[in-house]
C-alpha cells in the first residue's frame, strides 16, 4: 500500500518520495506481461514531448515507447484503484484538488533515454504530481536505466533510482527535474500523473 501521509510529508519537505517493494510482485508481473503483449502486437507508439498542438517527436530528447492505460484489464483496474486511493489521500493531506490520474506503459529499449526535464507543461500546468512504478524483476545495478532526481534546473543530483520491480517514485511535477539514463536491457515501467482540472473559459483541458 501507498502511505499517503508519509508521501505528503516528503512532498512538503523535499518535493519527492521513493520506496522499494511497494507494489506486490504478482501485480508487477501481470502488468509487465501485459506491457510485453502490447509491445509484441505493435500497440506501443514512439513517445513525444509537449502537449496538444505543440506535441511532437524529438528523439534527441526522449526515445521510449508508450501506450496509455485504459483500465481494460483486471491488473490495470487494480493498479488504477491503488492510485485513486492515493489521490484521495493526497487531497486530504495537502488539499491539492487532484482531479484525475492518467498513466502510460513505458518501454525503454536498450540505449533509450529521456533527457533532464519537468513534466508540467508551460501554460497548461495541469499535471501536479508524478508517479513512476517499475516492473522489471531482478534488475542489476550494472544494467543502468536509473531515474535521476535533481534538486532544481541545473541543480545537483540528489538521487538515482534503479528501475526494480515494485519500486515507486512520487514527486512534484513542476518542482522536480528528472532524467532517465540509458540501460543495457529492456526497461519497463508505468509513468503516471495526478492532474487538476485546468479547464478555463472555452478551453477544455484534455489528456494527450
Amino acid at each position: 500500500m501507498l502511505d499517503s501521509t508519509a508521501i505528503a510529508d516528503a512532498l512538503c519537505t523535499s518535493g519527492w518520495w521513493m520506496a522499494r517493494n511497494v507494489l506486490e510482485p504478482g501485480l508487477c508481473a501481470v502488468l509487465q506481461a501485459e506491457l510485453l503483449h502490447w509491445q509484441a502486437t505493435g500497440a506501443l507508439k514512439t513517445a513525444g514531448i509537449g502537449r496538444g498542438d505543440a506535441h511532437r517527436q524529438h528523439m534527441a530528447t526522449r526515445s521510449d515507447r508508450i501506450a496509455w492505460l485504459d483500465g481494460s484489464s483486471a491488473a490495470q483496474q487494480q493498479y488504477l484503484a491503488l492510485m485513486d486511493a492515493l489521490r484521495v489521500g493526497l487531497n486530504r493531506e495537502l488539499m491539492l484538488g487532484l482531479f484525475e490520474f492518467e498513466a502510460q506503459f513505458t518501454h525503454y529499449p536498450p540505449g533509450a533515454f529521456y533527457r533532464q526535464h519537468r513534466d508540467s507543461f508551460a501554460g497548461a500546468a495541469s499535471r501536479v504530481v508524478n508517479i513512476v512504478t517499475y516492473l522489471n524483476e531482478h534488475w542489476p545495478a550494472e544494467a543502468g536505466g536509473e531515474l535521476v532526481v535533481y534538486a532544481g534546473e541545473g541543480g545537483e543530483e540528489v538521487q538515482r533510482v534503479l528501475p526494480a520491480a515494485g519500486t515507486v517514485v512520487v514527486f512534484l511535477s513542476e518542482r522536480i527535474p528528472h532524467e532517465v539514463l540509458p540501460a543495457t536491457r529492456d526497461r519497463y515501467s508505468i509513468a503516471g500523473w495526478f492532474r487538476v482540472n485546468a479547464t478555463t473559459g472555452a478551453r477544455l483541458d484534455l489528456m494527450e
